[in-house]
């Protein structure tokens, strides 16, 4: 067993890799062989000749000791220490260029503060994927694959929401862009891909292994369900909480934000400042009536939060930070959650900017397993930032013109209204821009059940001004309207490039089931990424039980009932 203690920039990562990894050196010489080499070759070959660069994915595995070959895990554990180390290289270059740069431009100075921040959640995402590898035999690693998938699928996302907070029209930030990518954010996404890539394949990998492993624990690992028909797992503090959700009644809570001063607190920031250190279980917030003009960051440790208002017409939180002001898309949001758990529900989260000031971002969110329900998040362009992780919302009403519903995480939209608001004269709308950038990342934007329909300033002119269901941001974009409404005013293509040609043979576009008189795909996109009617089995990937996997058990149930907001596991018509 091999302890080692990386330290970088503050950041300390204790990867403890459960086999020895040593290099190996090989020589041949004619006329010779050595069967654990040969051994070693065939598994190399095994792990890699399903990624995108077999020839890196080689290089990099082959450090496992010989007497390790037949081990799968030992080649996993690898993949996932190589990528440490290029994490860790390229938080080391954030630093040194902010050092470097950082008092030179605003913009600059804010692109590189974004960096550090962002690549130090991939660090705690491969964190977690190594903790995964040392601590769980290899049956572990592949029945929680969704888990791994997701953490890599992050740290992609986290590696492309870096290299996008530079504006490619200034000199300044392109060169310091490029400096980044080529120095270390390029190899961080590619060693990334590799160990992705395997994950995806592993039953695949693991039957060339010839191990005796169950590769369908789907079938076997039912959610275990109590009595009172709660998780087995879910603590006493859970069930008294869902229980009184359930019931209609609102949770009893640890924070009261009121503007008149009946509460414990005026803003909601302090109410999440006032988070205690080490807080176990779920932090409630409730928020009662008013109109909050705040800009508030939850903190990835202040995990859990509960946070409630008295309906999203009455309890607002609102900004109007924007692109043309200067600020980057990021820090545009008026509410950003990067901590796991989030729940949100009766409230609303807005951006006031307007059409004419480009992006700015009502709510980001970045937060493993969160969920938001009876929620409003209304804005103009890139109104809802879905940056990373699993996230859910229900009957919640989404508003905007441009790219409206943006980012690289495994999202799923369901029962909502999604209202598409009137741009500026100049402009178009696209509801979607998925960031999906390697082809196994577990990442995509799914609408089900969803009402797509135009704005009343919008509705006179619905059929001059263009309308589209989306446009694919990065190379795999990913998205599904399924079960959906479509209004008239979506255009009869459906959907719209990005650029050019660009990216519309690797995306991912499908539609199902929907009705409405936008719906008739007989007009669609003739792309050969564009699906426009998948059936039912290709369809059930994206609904919750399947697109939304991970928890305890592998199962969307978990996770999504401990949210106590309601969902639909499946379809959601017959």
């Amino acid at each position: 067993m091999v302890n080692g203690k990386i330290l970088a920039s503050g950041v300390s990562l204790i990867l403890v890799v459960g086999v020895a990894i040593g290099v190996v050196v090989v020589v041949n010489r004619k006329g010779t062989s050595n069967p654990e080499v040969e051994a070693q070759q065939k598994s190399v070959k095994a792990m890699c000749e399903g990624t995108d660069d077999p020839k890196l994915c080689h290089d990099t595995l082959i450090t496992v000791n010989s007497t390790n070959s037949s081990d799968p895990k030992a080649y996993i554990a690898a993949g996932v220490e190589a990528t440490v180390k290029s994490v860790i290289q390229a938080l080391n270059m954030s630093d040194r260029l902010k050092v470097e740069h950082g008092d030179k431009d605003p913009g600059i100075k804010m692109a590189l503060d974004d960096c550090k921040d962002l690549i130090e959640f991939a660090l705690d995402s491969i964190e977690s994927s190594a903790n995964l590898v040392n601590n769980h035999n290899i049956q572990a690693l592949h029945d929680q694959s969704p888990d791994f998938r997701n953490w890599l699928s992050a740290i992609i996302s986290y590696q492309q929401s870096c290299m996008d907070g530079f504006n490619n029209e200034t000199n300044g930030e392109q060169e310091i862009k490029e400096q980044l990518h080529t120095g270390s954010l390029d190899q961080m996404g590619k060693l990334t891909g590799i160990v992705l890539d395997i994950v995806t394949n592993l039953s695949k990998i693991l039957q060339s292994f010839d191990l005796k492993l169950d590769l369908n624990p789907a079938s076997r690992r039912l959610l275990e369900l109590d009595a009172e028909g709660y998780p087995t797992w879910f603590s006493a503090a859970d069930r008294r909480l869902l229980a009184k959700m359930n019931q209609g009644g609102a949770p009893p809570p640890n924070a009261v934000v009121a503007l008149d001063g009946s509460g414990q607190f005026k803003s909601v920031k302090q109410a999440i400042d006032s988070y205690p250190k080490n807080f176990k279980g779920r932090f409630i917030i409730y928020v009662k009536a008013g109109i909050y003009n705040e800009y508030i960051t939850i903190p990835k440790k202040s995990e859990n939060i509960l946070i409630y208002g008295d309906g999203p017409t009455k309890s607002i939180i609102t900004g109007n930070k924007n692109f043309i002001d200067g600020v980057k898309t990021m820090q545009t949001a008026t509410f950003a959650n990067t901590a796991p758990g989030f729940i949100a529900k009766s409230i609303a989260f807005e951006n006031t900017a307007g059409a004419k000031k480009h992006q700015a971002v009502a709510f980001r969110n970045q937060g493993d397993m969160s969920a938001m329900f009876d929620c409003a998040m209304h804005g103009y362009q890139d109104t809802l930032y879905t940056q990373a992780n699993r996230q859910f919302y229900r009957n919640c009403e989404i508003s905007g013109t441009i790219d409206f519903i943006f980012g690289a995480a495994p999202t799923l939209i369901q029962n909502s209204r999604i209202i598409v608001r009137k741009p500026e004269a100049n402009q178009f709308n696209t509801v979607t821009a998925d960031g999906t950038k390697q082809k196994n990342m577990a990442t995509g934007i799914v609408l089900q059940n969803c009402e797509i329909l135009p704005e009343q300033a919008l509705f006179p002119t619905r059929f001059q001004t263009k309308s589209y269901l989306g446009r694919p941001w990065k190379d795999f974009a990913r998205t599904v309207v399924m079960e959906s409404n479509i209004g008239d005013f979506i255009q009869p293509e459906g959907w719209t490039p990005w650029s050019g040609n660009l990216f519309l043979d690797t995306l991912y576009y499908a539609e199902y089931a929907n009705v409405g008189p936008g719906s008739n795909v007989q007009g669609r996109v003739k792309w050969k990424g564009y699906h426009p009617n998948i059936n039912k089995n290709e369809a059930e990937q994206f609904t919750a039980g399947q697109f939304l996997r991970g928890g305890p058990s592998g199962n969307a149930d978990d996770w999504l009932k401990a949210t106590g907001v309601p969902y639909t596991i499946g379809f959601t018509k017959p």
